[in-house]
């Protein structure tokens, strides 16, 4: 029965789709969890900070895609 279940968790693994980006992640949670930690929430502040790191790094990535989408205003008037 392990072998079986060990097999489906590699498989299911292998064709997940790639839907979680740890983009801000990883640099949030080492902050969160050394802020956590002098708190004495040290578990607590990891996942609050890659929560949030990875949010502010979602609105970066939303701003630099606004300011390339956009193009420069042109004045026509002669």
């Amino acid at each position: 029965m392990k072998p079986l279940i060990l097999g489906a968790a590699i498989l299911g693994i292998v064709f997940a789709p790639v839907a979680a980006e740890a983009k801000g992640c990883i640099k949030g949670a080492i902050v969160g969890g050394i802020a956590g930690h002098m708190a004495g929430h040290g578990k607590v502040g990891v996942v609050a900070g890659c929560i949030i790191g990875h949010h502010e790094a979602n609105k970066r990535d939303a701003n630099r895609t606004d300011q390339k989408a956009s193009p420069p205003a042109q004045d026509n008037h002669i």
